[in-house]
């Protein structure tokens, strides 16, 4: 595709610089062209499991490539050890690209890696990304937002929901009365959603988890509140995968028999 001769330039990737990029839901088409330009300009690319191998693929061949993915429950890097990888690399003179699934601001610790660079007087660019929660409920043909039912939506990480303070949020979210999509939910869902009750949301809150969005293996499982963590576990759902909860939701249906696939 050729741009316009009025197309904003793209900007130079300086040695010695870091930037923080997201790459989106999965997907590699749903790159941005910032982020794409980053790939294949970079000398060490510092990538999240999420990433798509083919995104991978599309930087130069001479390019360092380093696995820095936190995946729940497996040994992963400690934020400290990433933090000093950048800091390492950019020192040394070469251009790195920090590449994070989603966007980096939306659950992905690019804050804590944009303060240690700054700390560290390290130049650095933060490339916005599609993140994953937004981009899977409406590839689902779920909106985040309708006119007819929500002028608001919550974004919940949802790994934390063991102690008691937690429990205390999910029960606060639930009185808001806006729906709820949920980041990284599957090992503590049933405890999320007995919390949501208890802060009063309906057991009959419509509700779908959406598993490996944008890829071939996307599948979306409909439900309700009280139904979803049982659902979840007969079809076998695991990460990675968003859940939605509220009414917009069960807008779904209403647009399946004219919604064209991603794939």
């Amino acid at each position: 595709m050729k741009l316009p001769e009025n197309f904003p330039a793209l900007p130079d990737f300086p040695s010695g610089e870091v930037w923080l990029a997201g790459a989106g839901p999965g997907d590699p088409r749903l790159l941005t062209m910032l982020a794409l330009h980053a790939v294949s300009n970079a000398d060490t690319i510092v990538h999240d499991a999420l990433v798509d191998p083919r995104v991978l693929e599309l930087a130069d061949k001479g390019a360092e490539r380093i696995f820095a993915g936190k995946r729940g429950g497996r040994p992963s890097p400690q934020q400290r050890d990433i933090n000093t990888i950048l800091i390492d690399r950019a020192r040394a003179g070469r251009r790195v690209l920090r590449l994070k699934g989603g966007d980096p601001f939306v659950f992905g610790r690019g804050w804590d890696e944009a303060a240690a660079l700054t700390e560290a007087g390290i130049r650095f660019r933060i490339i916005p990304g599609i993140t994953s929660g937004l981009a899977a409920a409406a590839l689902a043909g779920i909106p985040a937002t309708s006119r007819d039912t929500n002028h608001a939506v919550i974004l919940a990480a949802g790994h934390r929901a063991q102690d008691g303070k937690s429990a205390a949020d999910w029960e606060a979210l639930a009185k808001v009365g806006q729906p709820i999509i949920l980041y990284m939910p599957m090992a503590q869902l049933a405890d999320i959603t007995a919390a949501l009750a208890r802060g009063g949301m309906a057991s009959d809150t419509p509700a779908a988890i959406i598993q490996g969005a944008s890829t071939a293996e996307e599948r979306v499982v409909e439900s309700s509140l009280a139904n979803l963590a049982d659902d979840a576990h007969r079809e076998g759902v695991g990460a990675p995968a968003i859940v939605v909860i509220g009414k917009i939701a069960g807008l779904r249906q209403g647009l399946l028999s004219s919604m064209v696939g991603w794939q």
